[in-house]
């Protein structure tokens, strides 16, 4: 007997379409030469596979965990084999990150102590998943109380209800910042590796504070260094620049409010090449990078928008050569970048960052079944975010660079390349390393 089976799919949850009269008229013209049958195909429960923890393509990071949960950290896949890392490579980041540093950070006291779980053996990456976690240890889970029933203005209470219907209340959950404890570690991880490739540094500073701003031209990017940005608690280079800072931040930090800043990051002997168009340019990836970060408002590179009051014949960067036969620009408007490609000169971005939403003074908002409230929110939170992400931004521009640094030889150095133009990727400095471990 021949038979045949009808079937109809549900569309976005849509449980029928007159599925009923459909059903029995379709059951009248039942033959004994067809058999007609339907099956439900509705899921029984809805269910949504979240995306957007995973970050790269060739040096890949997966971040985990909640603020007050067991506690986050990071996979990290596609790292190269033989490198030599311990957690004490991660952890120098992950300190100048953790909470609890002074009295302009929150009071949150975490050690944030790290530990690899895979892919290191005898001191040497193995090429396999790399497991960093972090234990959460100063949980207040009660501090959340009033904020698990009133949304906190500018936070993203709301938005992620709106998108899952489901959040998780305490310390705001994937949205808070501890998030990026994953990300630190894994930066550590890439900036170890670019230093050692190519000499590449990476080094991010406070540039402004509120209506503090330092200003242009202070800080010698040539000669900055890391001792520099980390002899005061609000991690700007300058001393006088940074008295007036954390002034800036006690002035608000008092009265239970917040204020905003601004964070320099520069890029010391990138290698060339690195960035490829036309939707990957380097300076893109760098903003999607920098911009994925916690509070993140704007992104400028290079000459960023005041390039825009300057002419042609102002802004260009003319080319030479210098003593060791290479192509420089004498100036450096680009911020390093053309065309989307690195050149070899310092990359530079600046990166705002809003006010921290969760403050202590009352604010009117609204409940989950949408009842118009008051709220002072409790808790540990910072009265301004900027030092602590220094290493954020540094990490993240870390993270990058290695992806692209993959590419970049993977696509144009496995086979031979023009010498006259393009610099061979050797690596002295990791060959001297594996033979010191």
């Amino acid at each position: 007997m021949a038979s045949s089976t009808l079937t109809s799919k549900s569309f976005l949850g849509s449980s029928r379409i007159d599925g009923a009269s459909i059903s029995s008229d379709l059951r009248k013209l039942s033959i004994s030469s067809v058999q007609i049958s339907f099956r439900s195909r509705i899921p029984k429960k809805l269910q949504i596979n979240a995306a957007g923890s995973t970050f790269g393509t060739n040096f890949r990071v997966t971040t985990f965990g909640e603020s007050h949960g067991g506690g986050v950290g990071c996979i990290i896949d596609g790292c190269p084999p033989r490198i030599p890392l311990s957690e004490a490579d991660m952890q120098f980041d992950l300190d100048r990150r953790r909470p609890g540093q002074s009295r302009i950070t929150t009071p949150r006291k975490e050690t944030d102590t790290c530990k690899i779980s895979s892919g290191v053996s005898e001191g040497l990456t193995t090429g396999t998943p790399i497991h960093v976690f972090v234990p959460n240890t100063d949980q207040r889970g009660l501090d959340y109380s009033e904020m698990s029933v009133a949304y906190r203005p500018s936070h993203a209470d709301a938005t992620y209800d709106m998108k899952y219907g489901v959040r998780s209340v305490q310390g705001g959950g994937r949205s808070s910042a501890r998030e990026t404890i994953g990300r630190v570690a894994a930066g550590g991880v890439a900036k170890k590796i670019l230093k050692l490739y190519a000499g590449t540094e990476i080094l991010a500073y406070v540039s402004q504070v509120h209506k503090v701003v330092l200003p242009e031209g202070v800080v010698d990017h040539e000669s900055l260094t890391l001792d520099q940005m980390e002899s005061n608690i609000v991690r700007c280079p300058d001393p006088e620049y940074a008295e007036k800072m954390i002034a800036a931040i006690d002035a608000v930090r008092v009265k239970g409010d917040s204020v905003g800043g601004v964070v320099t990051c520069i890029v010391r002997n990138a290698p060339r090449g690195l960035g490829s168009p036309v939707f990957d340019k380097l300076e893109a990836e760098l903003a999607k990078a920098a911009m994925s970060l916690p509070a993140t408002k704007g992104f400028e590179f290079g000459s960023g928008f005041a390039g825009t009051l300057l002419t042609g014949s102002e802004h260009n960067d003319e080319f030479y050569t210098d003593k060791h036969g290479r192509i420089r620009t004498r100036t450096n408007r680009s911020g390093g970048i053309q065309g989307g490609i690195s050149n070899g000169e310092i990359i530079n971005m600046r990166i705002a960052f809003k006010p921290t939403s969760t403050i202590g003074k009352k604010q009117h908002t609204v409940t989950r079944d949408k009842k118009e409230t008051d709220l002072i929110a409790r808790g540990r939170h910072d009265p301004c975010v900027v030092p602590r992400a220094v290493p954020m931004v540094e990490a993240m521009v870390a993270l990058v660079l290695m992806d692209q640094l993959m590419a970049q030889y993977s696509q144009c150095y496995l086979f031979p390349f023009n010498s006259e133009l393009q610099e061979p990727l050797i690596m002295p400095r990791l060959e001297a390393a594996n033979a010191s471990v």
